[in-house]
């Protein structure tokens, strides 16, 4: 099993740190525009890798991506340098499109010419419209996003840290785009099995400024990071070796995924099934009223981030 890694910034390392530490993959590839780079990331984790599960990691170059079942993208401009970090915008991170996609460009040709078999995990921000810029340049559906897998296990972490509960015990996704349009469905929370409303009312809770506090809370939980560490990187670097894990070994696992859309014809996070290769069904979620008009509004934001980058192409 053999994983590329494109980029060896604070994103790039973090997701092959995970991927070690994980044992996600017995072969790990790193490429960096810049070789000395990505050749300090790997040597300085390959000194701990006797510690851990057998694991060849490697820095190499594009060609070197031959026969890996899964290479993830996470080269680009970051929120910090993008200037994406101003909690009062509604553009959020996809203030970063343009840029990342001009990157892309770049990047993704050379990944198919090496890799034509490999599923393409977009992790660069704005990660949906960059996946439909990846199907495209690509030529093949094999492509995921991150999406909201994140934004998600935020949700159940703030959730279960307000309740003195393990995170385990929620269950909570959020939908649409990977951005500030994301829609937390709060109609299908469940704590233990417990609808939210029924244990808030038995703890005399107020409900509505629980989810206000919550949303504040997941919604710019990137950009308290980025204040205090110039990088969100290392959630999402788990979570990228886990959707690693979930192709690499055709798991069929079923979480809030980042994938195209043919009844919305893009991508967005809905919840679905992932495997071999990619994406294998989306499974229609149970939204109130309410949820699916703001579902809409996410995907009419991602309509008209599309619809600026193909004017740029």
């Amino acid at each position: 099993m053999k994983v590329g890694v494109i980029g060896a910034g604070s994103v790039g390392a973090a997701c092959l740190m995970a991927l070690v530490l994980r044992g996600s993959a017995r072969e790990l590839v790193v490429v960096d525009r810049t070789p000395a780079r990505a050749k300090a990331v790997a040597t300085d984790i390959r000194y701990g890798t006797p510690l851990g599960s057998r694991v060849d990691l490697v820095e190499g170059e594009y060609e070197d991506l031959a026969g890996a079942g899964l290479v993830m993208i996470t080269a680009g401009i970051n929120e910090k340098t993008g200037g994406a970090t101003d909690r009062g915008d509604p553009e959020g991170r996809l203030k970063l499109l343009d840029k990342n996609a001009d990157i892309y460009r770049d990047i993704v040709p050379r990944i198919v010419k090496a890799a034509p078999d490999a599923v393409l995990l977009v992790v660069t921000d704005p990660p949906d419209p960059l996946a439909d810029l990846t199907r495209t340049l690509a030529g093949h559906d094999a492509v995921l996003s991150t999406g909201t897998w994140l934004d998600s296990l935020r949700f159940r972490t703030h959730i279960a840290g307000k309740l003195d509960v393990s995170p385990d015990s929620v269950e909570a996704q959020i939908l649409g785009e990977h951005g500030t349009s994301e829609v937390f469905v709060w109609s299908g929370v469940r704590v233990a099995g417990v609808p939210l409303p029924e244990l808030l009312r038995s703890r005399k809770t107020n409900e509505a400024e629980f989810r206000d506090s919550v949303e504040q809370a997941v919604r710019y939980a990137n950009i308290a990071i980025i204040e205090g560490n110039n990088a969100s990187q290392y959630g999402i670097g788990i979570v990228s070796a886990r959707i690693a894990e979930a192709v690499l070994r055709d798991e069929d696992l079923a979480v809030p995924i980042g994938a195209f859309s043919n009844d919305y014809g893009l991508t967005l996070s809905l919840p679905g099934v992932i495997g071999r290769r990619g994406l294998r069904a989306f499974f229609p979620p149970a939204l109130s009223p309410q949820e699916r008009e703001l579902l809409d509004r996410s995907v009419a934001a991602l309509k008209r981030a599309g619809q600026r980058l193909s004017k740029t192409s």
